[in-house]
């Protein structure tokens, strides 16, 4: 019975935990701009989208963002570059390994206009707590 028991534990907490954690990242799913949304939204699906209208090119604007999500801790590129106008980061959870897909990127609008987007959504479950908004804000101060 207890072996029996050892054994069911490991299928329903163990295994969905270690599918968190190792699951791959495909860029092509989350290396993208997010769909049209008011300028600042927090998003039902656990996530945020951050819009602004440049002025100028972008580039250091995206470039700082870049830097600043590459110094937040359990951080990562998943793909694209800021010459590319376009770069994907994975943050996991400090203990879950939950990951979290936040894109930066030059987006034009219809009308010419360039702007500038931050995209942070969750991949697994409905909700994050605004964990994304407070992250992708905090990055945002690196503009200032």
């Amino acid at each position: 019975m207890r072996r029996m028991l050892f054994w069911i534990v490991i299928i329903v907490v163990v295994v969905p935990l270690a599918y968190i954690r190792l699951a791959p990242s495909d860029p092509a799913r989350f290396n993208r701009q997010a769909k049209p949304v008011d300028t600042a939204t927090e998003l039902r699906t656990g996530g945020y989208v951050w819009r602004k209208v440049l002025e100028e090119d972008g580039q250091n604007a995206l470039r700082s963002l870049a830097d600043a999500a590459a110094a937040t801790p359990r951080t990562q590129a998943l793909a694209g570059s800021v010459e590319e106008g376009q770069i994907t980061y994975v943050t996991r959870t400090k203990w879950m390994g939950f990951p979290d897909y936040t894109t930066f990127g030059i987006y034009d609008t219809p009308k010419g206009e360039r702007y500038l987007e931050a995209f942070g959504r969750a991949r697994f479950g409905r909700s994050d707590l605004g964990v994304n908004a407070k992250r992708i804000k905090g990055w945002l101060a690196a503009l200032k």
